[in-house]
């Protein structure tokens, strides 16, 4: 339901937060080491493919 009371609403000192995105996750040190590991047994598996008998 709307509310139509008359009474001010609380002020905050606190600035609003801004949203994080992708670019923010992605400047997290344990995820790119993740994704480099990752990348690295893919690549390892690839070129083993590719390769090797």
């Amino acid at each position: 339901m709307l509310d139509t009371s008359r009474e001010p609403l609380p002020a905050t000192d606190a600035p609003a937060e801004e949203p994080r995105g992708c670019l923010f996750a992605l400047s997290q040190p344990p995820l790119m080491i993740f994704l480099g590991v990752i990348g690295c047994l893919l690549l390892i598996a690839a070129v083993h493919d590719l390769f090797v008998l």
